[in-house]
């Protein structure tokens, strides 16, 4: 499908080329030490500028401080289990506290084709994996639990759920060494999160969400009925949501899109209503189902995108004990 018939979901994944390749992909140079050091470096910036001067976590934790009970879920420990309320109510409920509660956190990345356009100096995949390196990053500081898949048609890559702040290292290293290709199965993906992890927990999307729309709502819906909070970070470069392109160009589907070469000041009207729909619907659809959604550009400073992060986490658990 091309840009000229006006779909949505082909049309904003289309790379633009006039002379040359899209931006750089600073953490997917072949020197492995040093991608790795530049992300984790960029990590840690990211998150100590934010979390400076905060003296809470937004998150939830092990302290001794009761916050609030969850039903019991297969997998929970027993030593949780309130027993008091269990002779009142005949159900088991487990206790949870202020700052975590051993929070487990899956990221999910897209590392699929789409991902790698970038009309300035960062791609989408390298703006993903430094956002999900700094939550990480803050997770494992906190001490929480935090596993990782980076996926395209299917899994591409699986690091396990460990809270050593070690870890974070071998997250580096994955999303280091992954480089973005195929095309996206982002609602497989988001079923065989739900299916795999049946213990509730945090899910959190890196992805420009550029996949059968139906297949990814059901995948997010299927998320949140396991009792998951999920969060969708949904990244997109300045040249897709502006189309600021001029004179004529070559737009090159990168997950076989096709290709068209036109004026594209003929197309620049229907694209943004079309891509503004987009992002639309997926706010709507997300805020149905209580899951936080942020539409973030390449071009955005990543303290600004984690802050919001850090700020819909703190709504969204006053909203819950409403």
């Amino acid at each position: 499908m091309t840009a000229q018939q006006g779909n949505p979901m082909a049309d904003a994944s289309l790379a633009s080329r006039h002379t040359g390749p899209p931006g750089g992909r600073a953490h997917l140079s072949p020197q492995a030490l040093a991608r790795i050091g530049k992300l984790e470096v960029r990590a840690r910036s990211v998150v100590e500028g934010v979390m400076d001067g905060l003296h809470r976590s937004p998150y939830f934790g092990q302290s001794v401080e009761f916050s609030q009970h969850r039903e019991y879920v297969p997998g929970d420990e027993a030593r949780h289990i309130d027993w008091k309320v269990w002779s009142k109510t005949d159900r088991y409920y487990v206790k949870l506290f202020e700052e975590d509660t051993n929070l487990r956190t899956t990221l999910l990345v897209d590392g699929s084709e789409s991902m790698s356009y970038g009309s300035g100096p960062m791609t989408k995949a390298d703006y993903a994996a430094t956002l999900a390196a700094a939550i990480a990053y803050l997770l494992l500081k906190q001490q929480d639990s935090v596993g990782m898949t980076v996926f395209g048609e299917g899994v591409r890559a699986a690091v396990p759920h460990r809270g050593k702040k070690t870890h974070l290292n071998t997250l580096l290293g994955t999303l280091g060494a992954t480089e973005p290709a195929d095309k996206t199965d982002l609602g497989g993906i988001l079923a065989r999160t739900a299916e795999e992890q049946r213990r509730p927990g945090m899910i959190v999307l890196f992805s420009d969400l550029f996949a059968d729309r139906d297949a990814t709502y059901r995948g997010l819906r299927m998320l949140r009925s396991r009792g998951h909070d999920v969060l969708v970070f949904h990244v997109l470069d300045d040249a897709e949501l502006d189309f600021d392109f001029q004179g004529t160009t070559r737009f090159v589907g990168m997950e076989d899109a096709g290709e068209v070469t036109c004026d594209p000041r003929s197309l620049k009207a229907g694209y943004l209503k079309a891509m503004q729909d987009f992002c639309e619907e997926t706010r709507k659809r997300c805020a149905a189902n209580l899951i936080d959604y942020q539409v973030v550009r390449t071009s955005e400073p990543f303290d600004a995108s984690l802050s919001r992060y850090i700020n819909a986490r703190l709504g969204f658990r006053k909203s819950l004990r409403r």
